[in-house]
């Protein structure tokens, strides 16, 4: 038997449909996606990836301004070259999880998956939509794979849409790091709650071994080989840059 939290808030996902055609206040927005990140970078410290993250397995505080993951139903362990499809949800999955042609379950995946599907969650938060509402699951899901479809990003505040981008990436090596994206918003946040602050401005994040000065590192212990050779990767120009600003630590 598993005794976990009472969450009486409900789901994050009941919340946001009785919110629409209304959006979260943007700073409540950016904290929720905080603390979901602040959680994905604890468990893929752990070797654990979530693989079905999705605002039906977020819950919501009594008071509605905190957001826990839950349903670890998919969850698994990270081992290096034996993460294959198929798992998750449709609207949210990863391109490189789903089995689009029908073949053995053979394709190889890792962390950044949980990357790919918080966008989705992000997305959700800043529009209270579902993604590609309207389409059928799986045909979304073809058009991910088979044509590079994402949300569109023109109601979005132009802050986010760097974070958006880059989270969504087809190649998950161009997808940051779950503490990178704990900075990223983190600083956005002060940024919202300071009005007197200078414009934010365009920085490139740096590497994994640069980010490891703070004490804190972005890969999981067990990949950390793996990490630096792909974190020391040029990044490409569309999916390594955020917005970031002069307060940056």
């Amino acid at each position: 038997m598993i005794i976990t939290e009472f969450m009486r808030g409900g789901t994050l996902q009941k919340y946001l449909m009785n919110m629409y055609p209304n959006c979260l206040d943007l700073e409540l927005a950016a904290r929720f996606a905080l603390e979901i990140s602040r959680a994905m970078t604890y468990l893929h410290a752990k070797g654990i990836i979530h693989r079905d993250l999705k605002p039906q397995n977020l819950l919501l505080s009594e008071d509605q301004n905190m957001v826990k993951i839950t349903d670890f139903g998919l969850a698994r362990e990270e081992i290096i070259g034996d993460m294959s499809t198929e798992a998750g949800t449709y609207r949210w999955m990863a391109p490189e999880m789903f089995n689009v042609f029908g073949e053995s379950n053979t394709k190889r995946y890792d962390h950044k998956v949980d990357v790919y599907s918080f966008s989705m969650v992000l997305w959700e938060l800043l529009t209270s939509k579902i993604p590609y509402k309207g389409r059928n699951s799986m045909i979304a899901a073809y058009a991910v794979v088979t044509q590079n479809m994402r949300p569109s990003t023109d109601d979005i505040p132009k802050e986010m849409v760097p974070l958006l981008v880059s989270c969504w990436a087809e190649d998950p090596a161009d997808r940051p790091e779950f503490i990178e994206i704990k900075y990223f918003l983190e600083n956005f946040i002060h940024y919202l709650c300071t009005p007197d602050m200078s414009p934010p401005r365009m920085i490139k994040i740096g590497h994994a071994n640069e980010v490891s000065a703070t004490g804190e590192c972005p890969c999981t212990s067990h990949l950390k080989q793996k990490a630096k050779g792909v974190c020391a990767k040029p990044s490409s120009a569309a999916s390594r840059f955020f917005r970031c600003f002069r307060s940056c630590f």
